[in-house]
């Protein structure tokens, strides 16, 4: 026998489900706005900038090998095109890949490999340059970088602390500092201490 459920117990249901809906809700939001952060941070953006372009300079390096260097290497090798180079593994002679493909035979194609090979030293050796020519930029803007701060900057005799070039008392150990000009003119170094 179904027991019926009062009035009560169905409002207390009610809300049970409107708490329980309630949080769900509360945790996809939550959930959403870590993942909305997650994308939008700078380097996801910079993975999804770097793809794309790493996939048009592939179609460029292709392009590249297929119409320039592949016939250039054909007319110093006696009009030979890397990408019709094969060996048949069944052991009958084929005079060209078609015919060998036509017949259903299975091929080792190594002019395609070559192909591969040379696209992917034209890919490496050309991030090498940009990763090179990055580095340089780098080392440029770290020694100005470290120019600007021996400029505005000075040594603590006492202490050897960094301060400001116009620091008269040394922030770290409170000795006082004179200038070059005042060193210059005989006065030494004083420190008084506290």
């Amino acid at each position: 026998m179904k027991k019926k459920m009062s009035e009560n117990e169905k409002q207390q249901i009610e809300e049970k489900l409107k708490e329980k809906t309630k949080k769900a809700k509360k945790n996809v939001k939550k959930t959403m706005e870590e993942y909305k952060s997650f994308a939008i941070k700078g380097n996801i953006i910079d993975l999804a900038i770097g793809m794309v372009i790493g996939s048009a300079f592939t179609s460029i390096v292709n392009s590249l090998v297929n119409t320039t260097i592949t016939p250039l290497i054909s007319l110093l090798t006696n009009k030979v095109d890397l990408s019709t180079l094969f060996i048949s593994l069944s052991g009958i002679h084929y005079n060209t890949l078609a015919e060998a493909k036509e017949a259903g035979a299975i091929t080792f194609n190594y002019g395609e490999l070559l192909n591969s090979l040379l696209n992917f030293f034209i890919i490496s050796f050309t991030l090498f340059l940009v990763v090179k020519y990055l580095n340089k930029l780098k080392t440029r803007t770290t020694k100005a970088e470290e120019n600007v701060k021996k400029v505005t900057t000075k040594e603590c005799p006492y202490c050897l602390s960094t301060i400001p070039i116009k620091a008269t008392k040394c922030a770290y150990c409170t000795s006082d500092i004179l200038d070059r000009e005042e060193k210059e003119n005989g006065k030494e170094w004083i420190s008084y201490k506290c």
